[in-house]
């Protein structure tokens, strides 16, 4: 369910910018506004980043192999990461440098009505884009807020389109306000000034991506619940006494499992064999991300 929802996240913005890309594009090159160009790359580098994040999704998806036993999940994160450095680079940081060219060169916006038709029309994509992105967050993220989805998963496609998207329509907005100003007061240095705004905003989005993508590219546990969920799984199975110590590990769509248990008496060693068997079995059929478990039982902490 995870994959395939962000894959058809991932397609409901590639499909809205590409459009709203080409709106853009022939808007700026019309008016001559800094703002509505700075849009046209801002949506230039998200169709890229889409291509990236579907290129990382299906190298996650590669068979594990003998320099890599634990698969290739992880790698989706390093695509994810070099969205966000993208985000920040050619997106932010251009827009940012475009405005403090134009405050120093200021044009007059021309064909104003044709930039707020095309900006009014990208909202409405982007809106579309984010209604899909948030209605595929909804069938993994339960009753948890957007923010904390995006603090807490470990599904760095989806809280990468999810920020994306709400740049892009925040940024749709400073746009629109940026030429409507600028052409109702006759003044260029509005519109100068709202593409610096809308850099400043993908800078801001793309740091905070890159925060919690780091996050899991070195690292993290399971997603809190579903740790929870697997300790409490184990823990009420009549083969278990006493649980000293689990961990579990995300790799892209994968879980690793590592438990530490006391087991409850049985016959013989064989015997024990198979209810570590059991529980690893049932595990699996329970929790299907759980990947690989490895079961140490023991008899003190």
């Amino acid at each position: 369910m995870s994959q395939a929802s962000s894959l058809r996240a991932v397609l409901y913005a590639l499909g809205a910018n590409s459009g709203i890309l080409i709106a853009k594009g022939a808007a700026a090159s019309i008016t001559g506004s800094s703002a509505m160009l700075a849009e046209a790359i801002h949506s230039a580098a998200d169709c890229g980043n889409q291509v990236l994040l579907l290129f990382g999704m299906k190298d996650a998806r590669r068979a594990p192999d003998a320099k890599h036993p634990f698969g290739y999940g992880r790698a989706v994160y390093f695509w994810a990461f070099l969205v966000a450095v993208l985000l920040f680079t050619l997106g932010g940081m251009f827009s940012i440098y475009e405005g403090w060219h134009k405050l120093h060169q200021t044009e007059p916006i021309t064909n104003a009505g044709n930039a707020i038709g095309v900006l009014l029309v990208a909202v409405v994509l982007e809106a579309f884009s984010l209604a899909g992105c948030i209605r595929e967050i909804r069938k993994v993220s339960g009753t948890r807020s957007l923010w904390r989805f995006f603090r807490t998963s470990r599904n760095s496609e989806l809280i990468v389109i999810l920020g994306e998207d709400i740049a892009a329509l925040a940024g749709l907005v400073l746009a629109l306000i940026a030429v409507t100003v600028a052409f109702a007061s006759g003044n260029p240095i509005y519109d100068a000034l709202g593409s610096m705004a809308v850099g400043v905003l993908l800078v801001v989005v793309a740091v905070l991506l890159s925060v919690e993508i780091k996050a899991m590219i070195t690292g993290e546990s399971a997603e809190e619940e579903t740790e929870q969920a697997i300790r409490a799984f184990v823990g009420a199975r009549p083969e278990i006494a006493e649980i000293y110590s689990l961990l579990t590990l995300q790799l892209g769509e994968g879980i690793m499992l590592a438990v530490k248990a006391r087991m409850a008496e049985t016959a013989s060693a064989g015997a024990a064999i198979d209810a570590i068997n059991r529980v690893e079995a049932d595990l699996r059929t329970a929790f299907p991300a759980v990947q690989w478990i490895f079961f140490e039982p023991d008899n003190k902490n």
